[in-house]
């Protein structure tokens, strides 16, 4: 393993650049993970697309019985150990997985809570008694798992939960009562993941609750909007009681076990979006090609082009981010074991490093999918409308991907927070490359040879993009010092800055690898994506950029840093309409996304 991979640390990229050969693009899967991806691809053909208006009544037996098959072969069990009747394939092996299978639909959601928060927890938290009792029936399927954490009064907020676990006076069981709400897989599940707190206690302690142990009611399934096929459920725990031996980790430990648990939903989130959204783009070039209008498929006009090439160009970008950041994890993973750090706490750790990243693929990646699911019915007109074509399940679906796994904003805040506190502990010198910049503004810029290499002009539009960040984060820590947590607004104008930054980022270094692999001729396309969006960033930074600093300064100060921003925000004229244009054409000639 490379040690210039071991130094990359979560959110490190915003003062550091990234090499292209120190990343991990989807065109270096080998053999094996192909096969897992056309497993996954199959078992969706066979199984989940024909049978998605059963899915949707909730079919009784049917999601517990596609659970079942998807058991069989093996998809339930890809990133569990050997030992415990896994595959062991690393994390981006179990990214891809969430990636292929994000196009289910509700299926997709079954599969997801049942194999990351379902079981995750016991596989990463449980003693080696409860690994070896639950995760071997986990991994194969004969038992389905939910995650028992949102209450009515504890949604974003959710270690302020109300139910409650007493011991017994014999101190053999602890006695659990309480409510939860919008347990997915709720319905049909054996085993519960319940946070409940102790007595008096201020956190949350985690348990593992099977059905079986009686005092579980549950409320009918939910009506809702999207993922209609997902069992829902309120589940209610009326003297529920549970073997003290079952406490899952230390007591009082349930929030933290919550809290790193979701940083893997949410970048797995982020992946099931890619995979989604690659679907629905199949769909619309599908539709496109073969729906005539005024004599002519309105794949032949530029506004349907448009659409077609910035629905791709956004999916393409998402995925190059998400599995940089897979490879990140599985590299810091890698090292931490090699320094002798027991496995299981080392996936816990190598994925809490890259929290920042996984908070921004849950954000970037959803928003990214509501785009697209939103483009393509407008692309099937009348028809995206009518619950008969494809894009009515893809747009209602799509939605609970922004609330899912922490709200859109809760994310948001939480990019920005979790870099100034390691800012703070002096994790990330932060605050050395943000005076640095403050530095430069005071400065005339200089003006030497133009580098004339093909990713040069790129890689300078980057890095003044996240000078761009570091001043104006920088400058509001400065001014708003312990008073910025409550400025919601400008923190979200600095997340927007963090996350684009990282996106455009990882689209440029997969591009430049690419490059390297094919050469400059074979990705034509791929590089016309990678500067259209690219450009995109720079609009959206510059936006962001300007009104936050509105927000704070004022005077000589807003006035220098306004000069700045622009500075920071200047490229070269490049005909992004063109581009556009020459996606489209690829992807309507291929009539699929090609990429």
């Amino acid at each position: 393993m490379e040690a210039t991979k071991n130094a990359i640390k979560g959110g490190e990229f915003i003062i550091k650049e990234t090499e292209a050969a120190d990343v991990f693009i989807p065109e270096e899967f080998d053999e094996e993970q192909l096969m897992i991806k056309k497993t996954c691809e199959d078992f969706l053909e066979a199984e989940v697309y024909p049978n998605l208006d059963r899915i949707d009544k909730l079919e009784e037996g049917l999601m517990p019985g596609l659970l079942d098959k998807a058991g069989e072969l093996g998809l339930l069990a890809v990133s569990i150990p050997e030992a415990y009747g896994g595959f062991g394939k690393n994390f981006n092996t179990s990214m891809l997985v969430a990636d292929i299978l994000g196009a289910g639909h509700s299926f997709a959601v079954a599969i997801s809570a049942h194999t990351g928060i379902g079981t995750l927890p016991i596989l990463y938290y449980g003693n080696e008694a409860q690994k070896a009792k639950y995760i071997p029936k986990l991994a194969s399927g004969e038992w389905k798992a939910s995650y028992c954490l949102t209450e009515p009064n504890s949604g974003s907020d959710a270690n302020s939960g109300r139910t409650k676990a007493t011991l017994n006076k014999e101190g053999t069981h602890y006695i659990i009562n309480g409510q939860k709400m919008w347990i997915t897989n709720g319905g049909f599940a054996d085993i519960f993941i319940v946070f409940a707190k102790i007595d008096d206690d201020e956190n949350l302690t985690a348990f593992i609750v099977e059905k079986d142990f009686g005092g579980i009611t549950m409320n009918p399934e939910e009506h809702k909007m999207g993922i209609k096929g997902s069992s829902t459920r309120q589940v209610f725990f009326n003297d529920c009681p549970v073997p003290v031996e079952n406490m899952l980790s230390d007591r009082e430990n349930g929030f933290k076990i919550a809290v790193n648990i979701l940083n893997i939903g949410r970048i797995k989130l982020g992946a099931a979006a890619i995979g989604s959204s690659r679907k629905v783009i199949d769909h619309a070039i599908n539709y496109a090609n073969e729906r005539v209008q005024f004599k002519l498929p309105i794949s032949k006009f530029g506004a349907i082009r448009y659409k077609l090439a910035e629905m791709a160009v956004r999916n393409f970008a998402i995925e190059s981010a998400g599995y940089r950041a897979g490879q990140n994890i599985d590299d810091a993973y890698d090292a931490l074991v090699a320094g002798g750090m027991e496995a299981g706490k080392a996936k816990l750790k190598s994925t809490e490093q890259f929290a920042v990243e996984c908070a921004i693929l849950k954000v970037w990646g959803s928003e990214m999918l509501d785009y697209v699911v939103d483009e393509g019915v407008q692309i099937y007109g009348g028809m995206g409308y009518s619950a008969e074509a494809p894009m009515d399940r893809a747009y209602r679906d799509s939605r609970i991907n922004r609330i899912f796994e922490g709200t859109n904003e809760i994310n948001r805040l939480l990019i920005v927070d979790m870099l100034l506190k390691r800012a703070m502990k002096g994790e990330l010198d932060l605050m050395g490359p943000a005076q640095a910049v403050a530095g430069e503004l005071m400065s005339i810029p200089e003006f030497g040879e133009e580098d004339e290499s093909l990713f040069a002009a790129e890689k300078k539009i980057l890095k003044n993009l996240k000078k761009a960040g570091l001043m104006i984060a920088g400058s509001a820590v400065q001014k708003l010092m312990m008073s910025l947590a409550k400025e919601q607004e400008i923190l979200m104008n600095i997340a927007d800055i963090i996350g684009y930054v990282y996106v455009a980022e990882s689209t440029l270094l997969r591009v430049e690898k690419l490059v390297k692999m094919r050469g400059e001729a074979a990705v034509q396309g791929q590089l016309d994506m990678m500067r259209i969006y690219l450009h995109e960033a720079v609009d959206q930074v510059y936006l962001a950029g300007k009104e936050a600093l509105y927000s704070f300064a004022e005077g000589d100060e807003l006035s220098m840093m306004l000069v700045g921003l622009r500075r920071f925000t200047k490229v070269q004229p490049f005909n992004v309409k063109e581009a556009r244009q020459r996606v489209a054409k690829q992807l309507i000639e291929a009539n699929k996304y090609c990429y």
